[in-house]
């Protein structure tokens, strides 16, 4: 079972700043808060705060494909050449959706994880306020030579998603933003969910900041509006609605889910993936997650018990602690004291 007291003692070890919740239902059992949404005018978060999720979102844009899939636009086994036609054309012709999907595809990265990079870096090469449609991404997905061959094994790429965002762009004739608001949030109920301008946040909204002290934001290192492979702004009462959802059938048909959330490929370091998601490796659970600059998010679901954990944060730096404390009470169902 998860202390209550031993929560606030990890929240103050390392200054976590962010929203602490766990429901189980209809009802939520644990709601804890800290640090601000906004330093310089000392506004606190609070259950209702927004906040980004990072890669967490690539789920948004895996569901979004296989909407497409189950009605017939599209194949997991569609070479991903037949919607780029000429675009990227260091992307092998051997490259499917499914292999985009499971990070299996082998293509360079235009945000490689694997290279010795800190978030706060500023590591895109074209002004960021030009990044907000797919199609806007290509100038920098181009002239990355692959890992290795297309399916030898997982890498995790956010290029990967940000091209099946551009088959998204082009299968619907609609912005990616716009196909993952009706075909996602709003099945799903997810009213306070929206790929967001990081340069025009609404009030409810917490700013991501570098450090753990001080009022430096994201704002000038991340794509000014979400995308393929992250960038959503949400909270924990529309994740657990997500999760409700997503296992209700209600975003795509319960067989389409299952198969999304069940282990396809193995990671070197341990964990496995699914289709967008990462099933629990001992529990039947399904985590989400995302990592970036001011940015750190997981979110933990298991539907036989209807139970989300989910942590929410909008500083770079203090999460572990809680993330720690909450992965370890996991099997016991995050009762509490």
């Amino acid at each position: 079972m998860i202390d209550l007291d031993e929560l606030d003692a990890a929240a103050s070890a390392r200054s976590f700043s962010g929203v602490v919740t766990i429901d189980v239902g209809d009802r939520r059992v644990v709601e804890h808060c800290y640090g601000f949404a906004h330093r310089a005018l000392r506004v606190p978060n609070t259950p209702g705060t927004r906040f980004a999720i990072a890669s967490g979102s690539k789920s948004f844009t895996a569901l979004a494909i296989m909407q497409q899939v189950a009605s017939g636009t599209l194949a997991l086994s569609d070479p991903v050449r037949r919607y780029l036609g000429a675009d990227l054309p260091l992307i092998d012709d051997d490259v499917t959706i499914e292999q985009l999907l499971t990070h299996t595809s082998g293509i360079g990265d235009y945000l490689d994880e694997d290279d010795d990079w800190d978030p706060a870096d500023y590591v895109l090469s074209v002004p960021v306020h030009t990044l907000e449609t797919a199609e806007s991404f290509l100038p920098i997905l181009g002239g990355l030579p692959h890992k290795h061959p297309p399916g030898a094994r997982f890498t995790y790429c956010n290029g990967g998603y940000i091209v099946l965002a551009i088959v998204l762009e082009r299968v619907t004739g609609r912005r990616f933003q716009d196909v993952v608001e009706t075909d996602v949030f709003r099945p799903a109920g997810m009213t306070s969910t929206a790929y967001l301008r990081s340069d025009e946040l609404p009030g409810d909204v917490a700013l991501g900041y570098l450090d753990s002290d001080g009022d430096r934001s994201n704002v000038l290192h991340l794509p000014v509006r979400g995308n393929g492979d992250g960038g959503a702004y949400t909270s924990a009462a529309d994740l657990h609605r997500f999760w409700r959802a997503l296992h209700d059938g209600a975003i795509v048909p319960h067989e389409v889910a299952t198969e999304m959330t069940r282990p396809h490929v193995i990671v070197p370091e341990g964990p496995r993936y699914g289709l967008g998601f990462w099933p629990h490796p001992v529990d039947p659970a399904v985590v989400i997650l995302g990592s970036d600059a001011g940015v750190e998010f997981r979110s933990t679901h298991d539907p036989v018990t209807c139970t989300t954990a989910t942590v929410l944060s909008n500083c770079s730096t203090g999460s572990q602690p809680v993330l720690d404390l909450l992965r370890a009470s996991w099997p016991d169902r995050l009762t509490t004291t």
